[in-house]
């Protein structure tokens, strides 16, 4: 992977990182549309890479960190799912990493779903984070364990999750952008880890490329969570949701049509 494959696919990675589109579904199309090849340091690169745009939560959510220790609390219990199903599922996970099919099925599903969730969760009741107590965090972090298939949406997971216990589309939005951190923390910790024990070493250049994208990450998310956000509240999810289904049929054509699609 060089800098400008590294520059392309951090650009995706924080553009729709925290877009219900599935940050990780299009990395693995851009990596398919440019050739490169699956290996273990791009494995990696894709999980790590979002550490950078998640850390834009922390920039822009600063005050939230500090508020109290429930805060904390809630976050903690809305993982521990994820950690669970991570670290059994670490082997499948990466052998459907490799599936631009997988993805197009996940986008067209998950787009069906997200033209109707504005309907169906209508009568939101919570509007600040205080009023989320464990139990509905803990269902939230259960919708995120989906999200492990590829081109389902870490935060389209986790915001329907959220909506469903009647959260409002903001709130729900917001606590996606925070249970991302400790997920991609962890997510990041156990990549490295398996990295290592697996006998791979990161080189000096590896090492550039992953600290190039990044930085490339953070900055492009930063301006990505505003811009959401204000859509969102104005206008809902539909616009979404037709993106995903004519990305992901446009994919299934692709693909039924005998194009090249997969990571070789």
């Amino acid at each position: 992977m060089d800098f400008l494959q590294a520059f392309i696919l951090a650009l995706v990675e924080g553009l729709t990182e925290f877009l219900p589109v599935s940050s990780t579904g299009h990395m693995i199309i851009a990596s398919a549309f440019m050739g490169i090849a699956t290996d273990p340091f791009v494995k990696l690169f894709t999980i790590v890479i979002q550490l950078g745009a998640i850390l834009s939560v922390l920039v822009l959510y600063f005050k939230r960190f500090f508020k109290s220790i429930n805060f904390y609390f809630k976050l903690f219990i809305a993982f521990i799912p994820a950690a669970i199903f991570g670290f059994l599922l670490s082997d499948r996970i990466d052998k459907m990493l490799e599936s631009p099919l997988t993805v197009a099925v996940s986008l067209v599903i998950g787009g069906v779903i997200l033209l109707f969730v504005d309907k169906w969760f209508s009568s939101a009741s919570i509007s600040e984070e205080e009023e989320i107590n464990y139990g509905t965090a803990l269902k939230i972090g259960l919708f995120q364990c989906l999200a492990m298939i590829p081109g389902v949406s870490r935060s389209g997971a986790t915001i329907v999750g959220g909506m469903s216990q009647n959260l409002s589309r903001k709130l729900a939005a917001e606590f996606s952008f925070f249970l991302a951190v400790p997920t991609m923390f962890a997510a990041t910790a156990k990549k490295l880890l398996d990295f290592y024990q697996e006998g791979h070493v990161i080189s000096s250049n590896q090492l550039q490329v992953l600290a190039f994208g990044n930085i490339v990450a953070f900055i492009v998310a930063m301006l990505a969570i505003k811009s959401f956000i204000g859509y969102l509240n104005k206008n809902g999810f539909k616009i979404f949701g037709w993106y995903r289904i004519v990305v992901g049929l446009i994919l299934i054509a692709l693909i039924l049509s005998g194009q090249s699609l997969q990571i070789i």
